[in-house]
């Protein structure tokens, strides 16, 4: 299936407060169950939404993302010029801040029927193009605390560790500049 194909028969919407999905599988017991019993919960008090990738074929759900606001701080880093090299390498002049805006993926899950069409990349140009676009309240950057079989997904898409304090650890926290992709638009 090509990536028109793909993008032709999958609709995204934003899950409301009392919208549920029935049923979801992605393998991982964590991912399955916050979209089936937390998502609106989430949705209710503020922490999250949750946006669900459907199948115009089945109807079935094959993906969702939640997303939440972020910071990338100088408690990130492991020291004050850690995090000073940071800045320097997106703001190298301008007033410094303690931290930079920032969106959190706080989850991303294909369903097992859907793997390998290509949707994780889907939802995630999708996350991308949508804050390229629409800069609503100043955000520079995309957070993620990547599990550790995500990580190569998430580094080919073009995201970067934050620090080496996680290496090893379950999840690793990642950053995607969002000034890093190039405007078609106006080339």
């Amino acid at each position: 299936m090509t990536k028109q194909e793909v993008a032709a028969r999958f609709d995204i919407y934003k899950l409301g407060e009392n919208e549920r999905v029935e049923s979801f599988d992605c393998g991982d017991a964590d991912l399955n169950d916050f979209i089936l019993t937390d998502a609106s919960l989430y949705y209710h008090v503020r922490l999250a939404t949750s946006y669900v990738l459907e199948d115009g074929i089945t109807g079935e759900a094959a993906g969702y993302f939640s997303l939440a606001h972020d910071r990338i701080s100088l408690t990130d880093f492991p020291s004050n010029s850690a995090y000073n090299r940071f800045r320097k390498q997106f703001f190298a002049q301008g007033k410094m801040f303690k931290s930079y805006p920032a969106l959190k993926i706080c989850r991303l899950a294909t369903s097992k029927s859907a793997q390998g069409l290509g949707i994780g990349s889907m939802m995630l140009n999708t996350i991308i193009e949508s804050y390229r676009g629409d800069n609503k309240a100043g955000c520079r950057f995309i957070t993620v605390d990547a599990y550790i079989d995500a990580i190569p997904f998430y580094l080919k898409q073009g995201f970067v560790p934050l620090s080496k304090t996680d290496e090893g650890a379950d999840t690793r926290l990642l950053y995607f500049d969002l000034e890093s992709v190039k405007d078609t638009k106006t080339e």
